[in-house]
């Protein structure tokens, strides 16, 4: 008897063991990465998607600010993303970087492709079952999602507003960007088109500049010397404005009522306000749009259906509403 009851306590204290016990859930180890990445915490592997981001080293604020959207959204997403962040300087970094995602088992990548050559990389990406989102820059393989804003659009924008301040005569100076290629002659093309159709008596002057605020100053001056009444400007960046603007305030000149921009810099947002007797404008080409970037390519993970070229319109900013884009932590 006292030998089956000890068979009966030994079986119930084995029973009781296993009730207590239970599968430990494996969390990835925090992604490490070279000096020009950066990743989320720790999290569940099984829970969450891995999702890379490539962005270009920073050349100019804007591109700043698209690593730093990025990093917000995957951070926003953080209950079902696990994701690294590189910056690259040429396309053989931002390719390794690609190499090295694919072996960390990136579910789906948002690159933003500046450098030529991106082009076979990427497909292998695409071809190895990896969802692939393209933000703003276009390159010719076949599966790849982009996001992108509207280049057109913004010249449309801009030569409704200006017409709207000035009217249909007056001389108006563009602010051209030939080294740009596409992205400065679909901002002319809207432009341009849309005077011809609102005030085709507007005088139109062509100068070519850069998209910064050092070449805006010293192009600016020189056309100011070469204009004495100009009314309006259609520049396409908010850096190019920047510099404009100093030439303008330097030269002492008062007879430019209105200036465009493009892109949506903080500091010409505090610009706009600021300056009562010229409307300062900027047309959104905003990098906050690698947002939707991020949540295209969540949403195809979700299994959900999205188009493949997203076109996100532009909006204007003026002094009328530039404290709703206001974001101090921005670098741009």
């Amino acid at each position: 008897m006292k030998k089956l009851l000890a068979f009966v306590l030994a079986a119930a204290m084995s029973l009781s063991l296993a009730a207590c016990g239970g599968s430990t859930a494996t969390s990835s180890a925090p992604a490490s990465g070279a000096a020009s990445g950066s990743a989320a915490p720790a999290s569940t592997e099984a829970e969450k998607y891995k999702v890379g981001i490539l962005a270009p080293a920073v050349t100019h604020g804007w591109v700043a600010a698209v690593a730093y959207h990025a990093e917000a959204r995957c951070k926003e997403l953080a209950d079902k993303v696990d994701y690294k962040l590189y910056t690259s300087n040429n396309a053989d970094e931002m390719t390794s970087q690609l190499d090295d995602l694919m072996t960390w088992g990136a579910k789906a990548v948002v690159a933003f492709p500046q450098w030529e050559g991106m082009e076979v990389p990427i497909k292998k990406a695409v071809d190895a079952g990896i969802t692939v989102v393209n933000f703003d820059i276009a390159i010719n393989v076949d599966g790849v999602y982009r996001v992108s804003g509207d280049n057109e659009g913004m010249g449309v924008e801009g030569a409704k507003y200006i017409v709207d301040k000035i009217g249909k005569t007056g001389n108006v100076v563009i602010l051209d960007v030939p080294t740009s290629g596409s992205v400065a002659e679909l901002r002319k093309k809207g432009f341009t088109e849309t005077v011809a159709k609102l005030a085709p008596e507007l005088k139109l002057s062509t100068y070519a500049t850069k998209f910064t605020r050092e070449d805006g100053l010293k192009d600016f001056a020189d056309i100011l010397t070469k204009n004495p009444k100009i009314d309006a400007v259609y520049s396409m960046d908010d850096e190019t404005s920047i510099g404009a603007l100093q030439a303008i305030k330097e030269a002492g000149r008062t007879d430019i009522k209105v200036i465009t921009g493009g892109g949506g810099a903080q500091e010409y947002f505090n610009m706009m306000p600021q300056n009562e007797n010229i409307w300062i404008e900027s047309a959104l080409y905003s990098p906050a749009m690698v947002r939707d970037a991020v949540d295209v390519a969540v949403n195809v993970l979700d299994g959900k259906t999205e188009e493949k070229v997203k076109i996100i319109p532009t909006t204007i900013v003026d002094r009328t509403n530039c404290a709703k884009f206001k974001d101090d932590k921005s670098p741009y």
